[in-house]
């Protein structure tokens, strides 16, 4: 278990916009930052972060929370891990209590896979730098491949020893049971025996956008043609390959500061370049590049250069993977090596300057590299021309931005030298088979039928509950939230007084002392417990900030925190412009909100006092003194009137 000391230096020393930036690609709009939400797809910002605050926010699908809540939701941990997490993020030593064996026993099998894989990978690390066999057979494979000590480590590069068992063994000795090494894919179990996946391999550590090992890739250094050159972990828990990028923990940063993310092919062009500087690049590790890690890049940046080898064939067949880009509304490049080359051999034999000039000199748009590659295949035959039209076509449609779809009309027309009205028509036609196939038609329905408006059921009018207070509540426990240390000015009027005197006390002291006084509690259940937190802290002379509410252990008062502290608004500065604009947090508007909230909020509660008492009068209980339910209804109103007097209403029922 981790101390409530050292909790509390963590909350204190991280900064949400840090974290999130490790994930999203912010940019800043006024006093906050924004970007795209990486828990549901959108193609316009709708995801906020408040380093103020110290809070998220999606106003699209709503999730919200602190830098411990990010790292839970987007990472899958546990609050301990997240907690950990963030220690080693921010260099802060975890020095945790003992723990007992029914905690020990409760961890879960994804705390397990990760233990697991990182024990791995300091065992295949070690193997590599210090074993005879490692250094002669692994150290000197990476060394040729150019690799320096220092980026040997920083991948945490390793090697399996050429032994059925070597791995297996150390693992069960050190505590790891036979069930997490079958279920991480490090052993291999067959007829009741165990061994190594990884044996006789260099090792490639696979990790997540958080820096964790999930997985591994080895590579045979042999050339028995009956084994096969690379191996990877099976997909486990924490290890899904169609949403992984190798490359991505130690490229993200760099991906969003360039605004643009190098997509190779395998692990060695990754290392290869970022040794080379270049370190916004990431692979998909030799599959098939999927929607998951395409939306993974675009996180951080909507732009994307491939960088290929100069075969034909491979990139003919990654077709479909950019036409995925396209789709997600990306922008994508293509970058073509000399014969022979590829990214890992070209940055091994060339110097960074050149790498980075070579690669921007030769990014070409990716429709216009099509268009290009096909016309070269026809050469001058018409036929063959013609026949082409719909392969760009189809990559044009993929487009979901009519503007850039037309710009590309207009570019191909002009490369194929055909009239525009012809692309376009072709183009219409894909669109429009697109369309049919989305509404599940027929071709013949499609072209024949024209669907009637559809006719919406009349709805039930909605009953407006125009007592309740749900409104008042939200807005008293948000000023509780947002100002409750802050000092104002008040008057109160004491027992045994004549005039109310000015008094210097907390938004928090006042509002909840307002309510005790009035007998008056909040009927809604979450701001009720809010509500009750802060009487507990007021009582206590603590009256937290903030911050405090928003990391609160009880969820249910962390979440309301954040909801009612995000907005998506930003107040323009006018100051630049020499003029004030009254801010809430200024005193004497502070004090009249503080007021008006709780007054609205009495006169609602007197509104259902008066409804509920007009209601008994109608249908009076056996034994009902209605004289005195009538006393009691003309009292409310006398009381009601008087509250939106102070208010400033005007009351015509």
């Amino acid at each position: 278990m981790i101390p409530h000391d050292t909790i509390d230096v963590i909350m204190d020393t991280v900064r949400i916009e840090e974290v999130v930036g490790d994930f999203v690609s912010l940019k800043r709009r006024g006093s906050n930052l924004i970007g795209l939400c990486p828990f549901h797809s959108e193609r316009t910002p709708s995801f906020s972060v408040s380093p103020v605050k110290g809070i998220y926010k999606c106003f699209g699908c709503g999730k919200a929370g602190n830098a411990v809540n990010f790292v839970m939701e987007h990472e899958k941990f546990t609050y301990p891990e997240a907690l950990r997490y963030l220690a080693k993020k921010y260099h802060i030593e975890v020095q945790e209590e003992a723990e007992s064996a029914e905690e020990i026993a409760a961890k879960s099998e994804r705390e397990g896979l990760f233990a697991v894989s990182e024990f791995a990978q300091k065992f295949f690390s070690g193997q590599l730098l210090n074993t005879d066999e490692g250094k002669s057979v692994g150290l000197s494979y990476f060394r040729g491949r150019g690799f320096s000590d220092d980026t040997i480590i920083k991948f945490q590069l390793g090697y399996s020893p050429d032994e059925w068992e070597s791995f297996t063994k150390q693992a069960l000795a050190n505590g790891y049971s036979r069930e997490m090494l079958d279920k991480s894919g490090l052993a291999i179990v067959k007829d009741d025996k165990m061994y190594d996946r990884f044996r006789s391999r260099v090792i490639f550590p696979i990790h997540s956008q958080a820096g964790r090992v999930i997985g591994f890739g080895g590579r045979i250094l042999s050339s028995d043609k009956s084994k096969a050159k690379y191996v990877n972990s099976p997909e486990s828990e924490i290890y899904n390959k169609s949403k992984v990028l190798y490359g991505i923990a130690f490229a993200k940063n760099a991906i969003a500061a360039n605004d643009m993310c190098y997509l190779v092919e395998g692990y060695t062009d990754v290392i290869s370049m970022h040794q080379a500087g270049i370190q916004n690049v990431v692979a998909s590790s030799g599959t098939s590049l999927t929607v998951d890690q395409i939306k993974l890049i675009k996180r951080y940046t909507p732009n994307i250069t491939i960088l290929y080898d100069g075969d034909p064939a491979g990139i003919k067949a990654s077709f479909r993977g950019i036409d995925m880009i396209l789709e997600q509304g990306m922008n994508v490049k293509v970058v073509l090596f000399p014969d022979g080359e590829d990214p890992d051999s070209f940055a091994r034999t060339r110097r960074s300057s050149e790498v980075t000039g070579f690669i921007q000199k030769s990014a070409k748009d990716f429709i216009r590299f099509k268009i290009e590659l096909l016309l070269d295949e026809t050469g001058n035959d018409p036929l063959k021309k013609v026949s082409i039209i719909k392969e760009f076509i189809d990559s044009i449609a993929l487009i979901p931005d009519r503007l850039t779809r037309m710009a590309y009309v207009k570019e191909s027309a002009e490369r194929m030298k055909m009239d525009e009205s012809v692309i376009l028509n072709e183009l219409n036609k894909v669109l429009r088979n697109k369309f049919r196939k989305q509404a599940d038609l027929t071709h013949e329905e499609f072209e024949a039928t024209i669907p009637e408006p559809e006719v919406i059921p009349a709805q039930q009018p909605q009953t407006l509950d125009l007592t309740s207070t749900e409104y008042q509540e939200r807005e008293l426990v948000r000023l509780l939230l947002a100002y409750g240390p802050k000092q104002i000015k008040m008057f109160s009027l004491a027992e045994g007084q004549a005039e109310p005197v000015e008094v210097v006390t907390t938004v928090a002291e006042f509002i909840v002392n307002d309510l005790r006084n009035d007998g008056l509690e909040l009927t809604f259940e979450v701001y009720a417990k809010v509500l009750s937190e802060y009487a507990k802290l007021v009582d206590a002379e603590a009256v937290p900030k903030p911050e405090v509410m928003i990391q609160h252990p009880d969820p249910v008062i962390s979440r309301c925190a954040v909801d009612l502290l995000a907005t998506p608004y930003e107040l323009h500065d006018w100051g630049k412009r020499r003029i004030h604009i009254p801010l809430e947090e200024d005193e004497e508007v502070l004090e009249r909100a503080v007021t008006s909230s709780l007054l609205a909020f009495k006169a609602r509660r007197i509104e259902q006092l008066l409804a509920d008492t007009a209601k008994e009068i109608r249908e009076p209980a056996p034994d009902t003194d209605i004289m005195l339910l009538m006393r009691k209804y003309k009292e409310l109103k006398i009381l009601n009137a008087q509250i939106n007097k102070q208010l400033g209403r005007i009351i015509t029922r």
